[in-house]
């Protein structure tokens, strides 16, 4: 499934909480609904959100969406 990035003066990010550490987490930009565009991230930030996405409940919450 593709898509783009909005344009505009809104920015969301998707947020990913330790469950474990407060104030721990990731946080990643993507859209209104929370997809992040794979394409545009760094080999580093792919792996932390791949990573965060497989382990929420374990070692994360559930992902929130903030407008920045």
């Amino acid at each position: 499934m593709s898509y783009q990035m909005p344009a505009g003066p809104f920015r969301y990010e998707v947020r990913f909480s330790s469950l474990f550490r407060a104030g721990r987490g990731f946080s990643f930009p993507c859209d209104a609904e929370g997809h992040v565009d794979l394409n545009r991230m760094s080999q580093r930030s792919r792996c932390n959100y791949l990573f965060a996405r497989a382990m929420v409940g374990r070692d994360f919450a559930a992902p929130s969406i903030c407008l920045l």
